[in-house]
């Protein structure tokens, strides 16, 4: 408890979301030189053969057949441990300062209804060090069954979001302005950043729920998202094995668009490597994410 108290205590400089990092003196030169977030995006592209995890799921699914354990879940809480043991990807610039998070928080976005036109929800989880993937996976059922029941926003950013795109032109403007200076400085209110997928470590896209492979996605200037992940189709595809020979299986393509002054790309890879690990060996999704995986790069 003592420890917990400590880490949560701030600091002159500290933001409400975040702790101001030390950064070295390339980082904190590349801070000034490229201010945007937009301007420092570096995306990464591959396939994880998800073939012991499918085989996981279903066995799972089969002696717990009251709900679903899905490909999405697992992903989600693959990252949420990537995060806990790879924390410089729990970080952020803004302001021309780096700052590290408290917590973990992975966002979504969940679409009421299959068909155009359909309203979208956003949604956050925050996983803790004791969640495993059945506690994971029961919120995130819970949370999209309480969304879909309704057609319209059930609350939170949603309905701060209706409330202020009803304001005419030249009222919205100033205000979107004053938003991005408190962003700046962040001194955001908790009402606009709560439950904004801009203020996560993670924003992910479940794209394989739609039949669509994984793409490129931006990062945004606004809020402190350093990482986006996109999950593509799950598929079957002929590929290597290290013994030489060639097998068909199971493989899900995956998309990261991340902020390259978080980070090195030797440490984006390791991290990348995590999440491949956790899909070779699922049963590190029935740990805690706070116990190590034992993982050795």
């Amino acid at each position: 408890m003592a420890e917990k108290e400590k880490k949560a205590k701030r600091r002159w400089g500290d933001r409400r979301d975040g702790r101001r990092v030390r950064a070295p003196g390339l980082q904190t030169i590349m801070c000034y030189l490229w201010p945007k977030r937009t301007d420092c995006e570096v995306y990464l592209n591959d396939k994880i053969d998800a073939t012991e995890l499918m085989e996981y799921l279903e066995r799972r699914n089969a002696e717990h057949p009251e709900y679903k354990t899905t490909l999405f879940h697992a992903a989600v809480t693959g990252m949420a441990r990537m995060v806990k043991e790879r924390p410089l990807m729990n970080r952020f610039i803004q302001g021309y300062r780096l700052y590290e998070r408290d917590e973990i928080t992975i966002s979504f976005v969940v679409k009421r209804r299959f068909a155009d036109g359909a309203e979208e929800s956003l949604m956050v989880l925050k996983p803790k060090d004791e969640d495993t993937l059945d506690s994971i996976s029961q919120r995130i059922v819970g949370n999209v069954w309480e969304t879909r029941k309704s057609e319209h926003a059930t609350g939170g950013i949603d309905e701060t979001l209706d409330t202020l795109a009803k304001l005419p032109r030249f009222l919205l403007l100033p205000i979107v302005r004053f938003i991005r200076i408190l962003d700046f400085w962040g001194k955001n209110p908790k009402a606009i950043t709560e439950g904004d997928p801009n203020y996560s470590t993670i924003l992910t896209s479940n794209l394989g729920s739609i039949q669509c492979p994984s793409v490129y996605h931006h990062l945004n200037n606004y809020g402190t998202l350093s990482v986006m992940i996109t999950i593509g189709t799950l598929h079957k595809e002929e590929i290597l094995m290290p013994d030489g020979s060639k097998a068909i299986r199971d493989v899900v393509d995956i998309g990261a668009t991340l902020d390259e002054r978080i980070a090195d790309g030797f440490y984006f890879a390791r991290s990348l490597k995590l999440i491949k690990h956790v899909f070779a060996h699922p049963e590190l999704l029935e740990k805690p994410i706070g116990e190590g995986s034992g993982f050795e790069y």
